[in-house]
């Protein structure tokens, strides 16, 4: 089997444990992955903190920082299909997404390594004439980021990013389910000449993660993850009052009018929940169709959904591969099976296959007439749609945000104005309109309610890892008066 390494402080090393990673293709253990423990992850924190103060990379300029990430650009772009083949074989993630999503990662880098010398201050017009005032943006010093396993380098990429572009250090977390990409993505980071201790990455479990966010040198954490989850990382954060940025889950709905075009519709649809077998936290889960065209919609949409190739991921022609882990398919069957319980009527899938893997098949389920119904409030991560049916553009917008969650929406239809009145109603970070899971290194993105808070993509993301000093110079040479006065 193949063996893995942590990378810490400039150095590849193998850790004091180990575990077996699976190919969720076969359920059989291909790889072995080293476990960070409490220690390894304070050495790596020790090892940012030592680098964040160091001349290596404290000295550089934004502009030398910028060229580090352009290198680590056109790394990762020529690395693109390998990385791609470890995604695919650790997480079964199919290999025509893996490798188009990990080469537009590159597209990521460039943006920061371009963003790097631009991220500017002000100067002040302050009420003092004997007073000069500007502001500096600095960076905000160590950063721990938390990766999930799906999307796992543009996941980390957002952050990483616009993390070293302020002049940031990093200690990266990938998940311990699939983390292979990550553990050799940080071969790129020390070819690209990143000075040691800049950038760390490790894998483990649970512990690492409390290790991490409750360190006192971590300023920052950028976590992507469930809200289970984040609520221990903002409890812990608590020990060394850490600013947090949290993408977290979605219920998304995806909201069609009838006047739509409904062919792009159920294309988007299609894209939107069995795309990466609906493991996305975008994922357009709740159909929210109007129910003069229901009927038809979801005739089009069943034949497009039993007709979905689901094979190996390694197999360019694979549309649907299996989920990452057993323990998720297990949830998503008995989350289908509360939905039946409840009243839903299954419109196709929702049969465990036999034979080896973790393959779950592309499921729909109406819960018309069940606005608590699990698959209408839950989100399952898997290829599982749940559709709700409406009469008039009020209840659409309401069922929309019928939810705990706040991260990405869809709206389909050929009015304008009824698109502005979606676009202004709906409480989400994003709103796609005739169309479904784009997206831009140019473009923030993030949600609000269960779906977190903060924003990643976009200058703004650049902003939240830098810290504001205000610089007050006095331009007079007089002796200061009244000393008992605040000027």
């Amino acid at each position: 089997m193949q063996r893995f390494q942590h990378y810490i402080d400039g150095a590849f090393e193998d850790g004091g444990a180990s575990f077996e990673s699976l190919d969720p293709a076969t359920g059989t253990p291909w790889a072995v992955m080293p476990e960070a423990s409490a220690v390894d992850v304070g050495r790596a924190v020790d090892a940012a903190w030592a680098a964040f103060n160091a001349p290596a990379w404290a000295g550089l300029t934004a502009s030398a920082r910028g060229k580090l990430l352009y290198k680590l650009a056109d790394l990762v772009q020529a690395a693109a299909l390998k990385l791609a083949a470890l995604e695919t074989r650790d997480t079964g993630k199919i290999i025509r997404e893996t490798s188009a999503q990990i080469a537009y990662v590159a597209e990521y880098y460039r943006y920061y390594a371009g963003l790097a010398d631009k991220i500017e201050g002000a100067h002040l017009p302050i009420d003092k004439p004997d007073m000069e005032v500007w502001l500096r943006r600095e960076p905000i010093g160590v950063v721990a980021a938390i990766v999930p396993w799906n999307s796992q380098l543009f996941l980390s990429a957002v952050k990483l990013g616009p993390a070293l572009a302020a002049g940031c250090t990093v200690v990266l977390k990938a998940s311990e389910d699939g983390p292979a990409p990550m553990l050799e993505f940080a071969r790129l980071v020390h070819e690209a000449g990143f000075p040691a201790g800049v950038v760390n990455i490790l894998t483990g479990g649970p512990a690492a993660g409390v290790a991490l966010t409750t360190h006192p040198k971590v300023a920052h954490i950028a976590f992507t993850g469930g809200p289970e989850t984040a609520r221990h990382v903002v409890r812990g954060s608590a020990e060394n009052l850490a600013s947090t940025s949290l993408e977290l889950g979605g219920k998304s709905p995806f909201v069609v009018f009838e006047d739509a075009d409904l062919d792009s519709a159920v294309n988007a649809q299609i894209s939107g929940i069995f795309a990466a077998a609906g493991q996305s936290c975008v994922a357009g889960s709740r159909l929210i169709i109007q129910a003069s065209v229901k009927d038809a919609f979801l005739a089009k949409l069943k034949a497009k959904a039993e007709a979905i190739r689901i094979a190996a991921p390694d197999q360019m022609t694979t549309e649907v591969g299996p989920l990452c882990t057993l323990r998720q398919r297990s949830r998503i069957a008995e989350l289908v099976a509360q939905s039946l319980g409840q009243g839903a009527t299954l419109v196709t899938g929702g049969v465990v296959p036999d034979g080896p893997g973790f393959y779950y098949p592309p499921t729909i389920l109406d819960c018309s007439g069940l606005p608590d119904a699990a698959g209408l409030r839950e989100e399952f991560f898997g290829p599982v749609l749940s559709v709700i049916s409406f009469e008039t553009e009020a209840e659409a917008l309401a069922l929309a945000n019928d939810t705990v969650y706040g991260l990405a929406s869809g709206v389909f239809t050929r009015s304008l104005t009824r698109a502005h009145r979606m676009i202004r109603g709906i409480r989400a970070g994003v709103v796609w309109v005739n169309t479904y899971r784009a997206v831009s290194p140019i473009a923030p993105f993030g949600g609000h309610g269960l779906s977190g808070h903060g924003r990643e993509g976009g200058l703004a993301a650049a902003l939240d890892y830098t810290a504001v000093k205000t610089v007050w110079l006095r331009t007079s040479d007089e002796p200061i008066p009244d000393s008992f006065v605040m000027r």
